[in-house]
């Protein structure tokens, strides 16, 4: 019986928060979409730019873009690691074909496993990739997409 009202305050509540998070305070900004909130803008050596979804969690980052049937142009998954360190990734139940980059905390490319194929094997049949040269982040995008853009080893990309 007295759930009723607790109910009311707090649905009321989400509503007011949702329309504060939302709205902009009429100076013109544009209000990030939820597909926007967690990823970073990155730019190729060729200036275009890419929306890079960004990982932190090593339980986000083992997963990375397993069971995905797609990665438009334009987007990426981006790996971002607490340290400098030798990172080699597998393709492990990964249904596309992707361009692997490391990338110093400069963004200098200092490794590139390109259209790195699918493996939908058992894990222990699946090859790794890179992680012969210490990276702070590592940048996939679509297979193919890297060369199309100019990105190269020694090439630099921000994030």
């Amino acid at each position: 019986m007295h759930d009723k009202p607790m109910r009311f305050w707090s649905t009321a509540a989400l509503v007011c928060c949702l329309a504060l998070a939302t709205s902009s305070c009429g100076n013109g900004e544009r209000v990030a979409t939820l597909e926007e909130y967690n990823t970073r803008a990155i730019t190729l050596p060729d200036g275009t730019l890419v929306r890079a979804e960004a990982v932190m969690k090593p339980v986000d980052m083992a997963k990375g873009m397993m069971f995905r049937d797609s990665l438009p142009e334009g987007k990426g998954m981006l790996f971002i690691h607490g340290r400098a360190d030798k990172y080699p990734y597998w393709m492990y139940q990964t249904k596309i074909p992707l361009d692997i980059i490391w990338l110093d905390k400069a963004g200098r490319v200092v490794e590139l496993s390109e259209d790195t194929p699918p493996c939908e094997k058992q894990a222990s049949q699946c090859p790794n990739y890179g992680g012969s040269v210490a990276s702070s982040v590592v940048l996939e995008l679509p297979g193919g997409y890297s060369r199309k853009h100019g990105v190269q080893h020694g090439s630099f990309i921000s994030f």
